[in-house]
C-alpha cells in the first residue's frame, strides 16, 4: 500500500505525497523481511536503501553522493547475500554473462562521461561498476532475482541519464521509481525464497 501510495503521488506531481511516503518504502520491505525470519543482511541492503531514498530527496550534490554511497553499501551487502546463497554458474555461462554485462557497463559509462558533471564522473563510474557487479551477481539466485538486479540497473541509468541532462520521457521520476521498487522487492523476495538454511540465520 506504501508503494502503491507513493507510485500514485509520483505519477500525480505530488512532491509532499513523495516526500512522506518515500522514506517508509524500505522499512516497510525490511519489516517483512523481519517477521519472515530473513537474513540480517537483507534487512541491512534494504537500510542502505532507506538511507539513499531519504538522501536524495535533498536537491543538493553532497546529498546526491551520500546517497549513492549508501545505495552502494546496499549492493556490497546483496553481492554477499549471492555469494552465500546463490548456486553459481558453469563456467561458459558465467563468462558469457560478465562478458555482457561489462559490456553493458563500457558502453553505458562511455555514453554519460562527456554528459556528466565533472565531479560526477568518477563516482558515478565506480558506482556503476559496483551496481552492475551487483546485478551480475543477482543472476545466480535465479530469474526472478536476475530480474530484480536487471530493473535496478535500469533503474539507477535513468537517474544517471537524468544527471547527465540528456532527454527525458514524460514523468521519468514515475518510471524511476516503479523500476527501483520492483527491484528491491523481486530481491528480497529471491533472498527469502531461496531454500537455503543459512537464509534463515
Amino acid at each position: 500500500m506504501v508503494a502503491l501510495g507513493d507510485l500514485a503521488g509520483v505519477a500525480a506531481g505530488s512532491d509532499l505525497a513523495h516526500t512522506a511516503l518515500k522514506p517508509l518504502l524500505m522499512p516497510t520491505l525490511a519489516l517483512y523481511v523481519v517477521l519472515s525470519n530473513g537474513p540480517r543482511l537483507l534487512v541491512a541492503a534494504l537500510a542502505f536503501g532507506w538511507g539513499g531514498d531519504t538522501l536524495l530527496l535533498a536537491d543538493a550534490d553532497p546529498a546526491f553522493l551520500a546517497g549513492m554511497a549508501s545505495f552502494a553499501a546496499g549492493h556490497v551487502c546483496y553481492l554477499a547475500l549471492f555469494r552465500r546463497h546463490g548456486t553459481g554458474h558453469p563456467r561458459a555461462r558465467g563468462a558469457a554473462l560478465v562478458l555482457a554485462y561489462g559490456a553493458a557497463l563500457g558502453v553505458t559509462v562511455a555514453l554519460l562521461w562527456p554528459d556528466l558533471p565533472a565531479d560526477m564522473r568518477i563516482p558515478v563510474a565506480g558506482y556503476s561498476l559496483l551496481l552492475t557487479a551487483m546485478a551480475a551477481g543477482a543472476t545466480t539466485l535465479g530469474l526472478t532475482a536476475a530480474t530484480g538486479g536487471a530493473l535496478f540497473l535500469l533503474s539507477d541509468t535513468l537517474i544517471a541519464t537524468d544527471v547527465a541532462d540528456w532527454p527525458q520521457a514524460p514523468r521519468p521520476d514515475f518510471w524511476i521509481m516503479l523500476t527501483y521498487l520492483a527491484a528491491q522487492a523481486l530481491l528480497a523476495r529471491s533472498v527469502l525464497t531461496s531454500g537455503s538454511a543459512a537464509a534463515r540465520r
